[in-house]
């Protein structure tokens, strides 16, 4: 077997990719709660995606030798790749061109069956407004750098898709 297949069928590397999301969540979390900016519902959205990328780490991790246990984390890894950089461009939409009447809601619509602003309201639940922009490095805002991060996300996946899927030797 090739070296990226080994690692593609190695817990590290579905480990890396959940270490990666729980970085990105408490990256928020300290923008949220140390530098005191507000999130608004497409941010709250961006973190569920981003929590969808820790669930799909953690379940390459339970057995990555098992070929349906990767095929699931890879879907969901896509999935929320692909979500996340489009709520993210969405986010951006609203910032770069924002619409005098335009604007995002107040509270995000979860399904019933799984209430996370009820569950967890200090992580999702919105405070802030989709149409401004708090914070920017480098010149580019926060919504760019996740657009930024979920392309890097989908490159990967694609990377790993062949070796993951490849039966071994």
């Amino acid at each position: 077997m090739s070296t990226l297949q080994l690692f593609c069928r190695g817990r590290l590397s579905w480990g890396l990719l959940a270490l990666s999301g729980i970085v990105l969540e408490l990256a928020a979390l300290f923008f949220q709660y140390a530098m005191d900016l507000s999130p608004c519902v497409m941010c709250i959205y961006v973190r569920v995606a981003v929590l969808g990328l820790i669930l799909a780490g953690l379940i390459g991790m339970l057995q990555p030798k098992w070929w349906i246990l990767r095929f699931v984390g890879l879907v969901a890894w896509v999935v929320s790749s692909i979500w996340g950089f489009s709520l993210a461009y969405e986010l951006n939409n609203m910032q770069v061109n924002p619409l005098p009447f335009a604007t995002c809601s107040f509270y995000p619509e979860f399904p019933n069956f799984m209430p996370l602003d009820v569950w967890l309201p200090s992580v999702f639940s919105p405070t802030g407004m989709c149409s401004d922009l708090p914070w920017t490095w480098l010149s580019v805002s926060m919504a760019q750098w996740m657009m930024v991060c979920f392309a890097i996300y989908a490159v990967i996946w694609l990377a790993m898709l062949v070796p993951s899927l490849k039966p071994a030797k």
